[in-house]
């Protein structure tokens, strides 16, 4: 729902890196124009803020503890009386705006960018637009391997393979969990439920070159 600037704009962040927290509450207090109705620093207490008042804009991270952006946008998919959400992220994974914006999410604002380049974000958001850095989403629609991260490209190369949890773990000396922590963005990227759709898609996506 487009917010009206005849009054403020009703504001909750997640973030989980406190002074990142106490910069952006000074930011807020100074402009007239917002209205930061809370600060939480993960995605669960975030999730709680949604339950509990009502606001226009979520401001939320891509990489918090308990409940991550990916989880929050899920969460909130679906729900008609969500407030829009721009993730504003440090992450260097080139995809993640791309994967936000296919979660539902509103915009995206990179921690890279001035503290004016988020507050511009925030006002054209509120006011019902949708702001994303380029996405050449044909690229990327006929070709879903393209959004993996290199990490990923080779976890699904292990899994055509016929290698198991562990042995991709011991072959790229990382911990199990992180193994299914890539295997599970992996699935979600490429629409598939199991590690069996994913090696057809594999297979799929090189018969198609």
């Amino acid at each position: 729902m487009a917010v009206q600037q005849s009054r403020p704009i009703d504001i909750v962040i997640a973030e989980k890196n406190p002074l990142l927290q106490s910069s952006l509450v000074k930011i807020f207090a100074g402009d007239d124009r917002f209205n930061l109705t809370a600060v939480t620093d993960d995605g669960e207490r975030f999730m709680e803020a949604v339950e509990r008042i009502p606001f226009d804009v979520g401001i939320i991270g891509w990489e918090m503890p308990y409940m991550d952006g990916r989880a929050v946008l899920q969460a909130l998919r679906n729900r008609a009386d969500a407030p829009r959400l721009i993730v504003y992220t440090g992450s260097p994974n080139p995809d993640v705006p791309r994967q936000a914006m296919t979660l539902g999410a509103a915009g995206f604002c990179s921690k890279r960018e001035t503290p004016e380049q988020l507050l511009d974000t925030i006002l054209a958001v509120a006011s019902g637009r949708m702001v994303f850095p380029f996405i050449d989403v044909s690229s990327l629609a006929s070709d879903p391997l393209a959004g993996l991260t290199p990490r990923e490209r080779e976890l699904l190369a292990a899994l055509a393979g016929g290698l198991t949890n562990q042995q991709m773990a011991t072959q790229l000396d990382i911990s199990l969990n992180t193994v299914k922590f890539h295997l599970k963005n992996l699935y979600d990227k490429l629409g598939v439920g199991n590690r069996a759709q994913a090696v057809a898609f594999y297979l799929k996506g090189r018969e198609g070159r």
